[in-house]
């Protein structure tokens, strides 16, 4: 197996990644802010969106893009009703994850040249968590899974985008997976429906607030104050705390970020609640 070095090195095809959410852009906006990376958002089918990252973290931090993504859509998942699907590649690797509230993430990975190098039983348990054919779908993933000289990492990506148009995946052709971060981003910009995430303040802040509290996410956010807002906030904190002493034993930056934001978002949801309190 490729060593982290030959994954974050200059050679080779540059990375990207694309997270996909089970929701309306509505809804992901403003929870997407808080990872503090600059995105751009486009609708990517009647119930999902794409989030495109700019890719700071494996570009200027060395971060191999695996974890760093795999981090994002676990403090996604964790923070919201909904699941979140990596989408990930580099010079030798591509691969997903899915991550649904706390459940364990599932995935798989394949090498550059496509030969598959996760479990079988993964793409079983994804299907069944995202709604798949127990039958046809699954079989279709499992030809992901087997040895194919003629497909590579990009062409099983694609593959896997084929089979999730079974449950309304419909990825923009333009935002094909394979393709330079920095690309993807520009792409997805000249869209007439792209939203640009980034961390939010003054008016921007205060009327995503306005919108998103009028939405079916809103009960869940920490400026309203209510009981499943701070059960949320109790969840985050729970969870973030040990997620980030495990980045931190094995210094895995993508873990670490994770862990962080959701220990963050929590406390911030927390202290909300105790300083505005719902008349």
């Amino acid at each position: 197996m490729p060593t982290e070095a030959g994954r974050t090195g200059p050679a080779g095809p540059a990375p990207g990644a694309l997270l996909l959410c089970r929701a309306v852009p509505g809804a992901v906006a403003p929870v997407a802010h808080l990872l503090r990376e600059p995105m751009q958002l486009v609708r990517a089918g009647d119930d999902w969106s794409v989030l495109v990252p700019e890719g700071g973290p494996w570009r200027d931090g060395g971060e191999p893009v695996d974890r760093v993504v795999t981090g994002w859509a676990t403090a996604l998942a964790v923070g919201t009703p909904w699941p979140v699907l990596a989408l990930w590649w580099d010079a030798d690797h591509a691969g997903f994850l899915l991550a649904s509230g706390f459940r364990r993430p599932v995935g798989f990975d394949w090498l550059g040249s496509g030969v598959p190098v996760g479990e079988d039983e993964a793409m079983r348990t994804f299907a069944e968590r995202v709604g798949l054919d127990p039958v046809l779908d699954v079989q279709a993933l499992d030809e992901l899974a087997k040895p194919d000289s003629a497909a590579d990492a990009r062409t099983r990506l694609r593959g896997l985008l084929a089979v999730l148009a079974r449950v309304g995946v419909s990825l923009p052709p333009e935002l094909a997976p394979g393709e330079p971060a920095d690309r993807l981003r520009k792409a997805a910009a000249l869209r007439p429906d792209s939203l640009p995430v980034a961390w939010p303040g003054g008016r921007e802040a205060v009327g995503e607030r306005h919108t998103v509290g009028h939405s079916r996410l809103g009960p869940w956010m920490p400026w309203t104050g209510g009981p499943r807002a701070r059960a949320l906030a109790l969840a985050q904190v729970a969870a973030g705390v040990p997620l980030l002493a495990w980045g931190l034993r094995r210094r895995n930056g993508g873990w670490v970020a994770a862990g962080g934001l959701l220990l963050a978002n929590g406390t911030l949801g927390l202290a909300y609640g105790l300083t505005y309190p719902r008349d």
